[in-house]
């Protein structure tokens, strides 16, 4: 049964609360959310694994990401939940090329409303996205390509190119 990616990034939400709160490891904190459902579902158990491996991995970048667009605001002030959805969000931003910004963007900002550590965290979680977004985007470091995704424009547009000198 395919598990949707939805319920594995709630689930990665979980797992980073757990790591964030308790300072335990990242297998310990994450393995017990694996559900028998998540578990049937080896593209599920492979992106769970891999987004939480990322943040990890690059957490410093990611926290540095989030801090130069949250201004007057330390981390330790940012709710955790919400410090979470962004990390995860702006991991897939950076590290996972076939997932589309638009999807990550609003997967997080959902998940912000479910969660709703304050009343304005949806909010708050679409502007530092957007912000952070827009900023990667105009600085290149967002390498997306595929079917809707940013690099794709500039390939469909060679070629639609191509097919329209080779009919003439």
């Amino acid at each position: 049964m395919k598990t949707y990616r939805r319920r594995i990034r709630e689930k990665i939400i979980q797992a980073l609360y757990t790591i964030e709160l308790t300072g335990a490891d990242m297998d310990s904190a994450s393995d017990w959310l694996i559900t028998p459902q998540i578990a049937e579902d080896s593209g599920a158990v492979r992106f769970y694994k891999q987004v939480l491996q990322s943040i990890q991995d690059h957490k410093e970048e990611i926290d540095g990401y989030i801090t130069k667009h949250t201004f007057n605001w330390d981390m330790s002030r940012i709710a955790i939940i919400d410090k979470n959805i962004l990390r995860m969000a702006l991991a897939e931003l950076l590290y996972f090329e076939d997932i589309p910004p638009k999807v990550s963007i609003n997967e997080a900002i959902e998940i912000a409303k479910k969660f709703n550590s304050t009343d304005k965290s949806s909010k708050f979680v679409n502007g530092i996205l957007d912000a952070t977004y827009n900023d990667l985007k105009s600085s290149g470091k967002i390498k997306k390509c595929g079917r809707g995704l940013i690099n794709n424009s500039s390939r469909n547009t060679s070629r639609s190119e191509e097919k329209h000198s080779t009919e003439k």
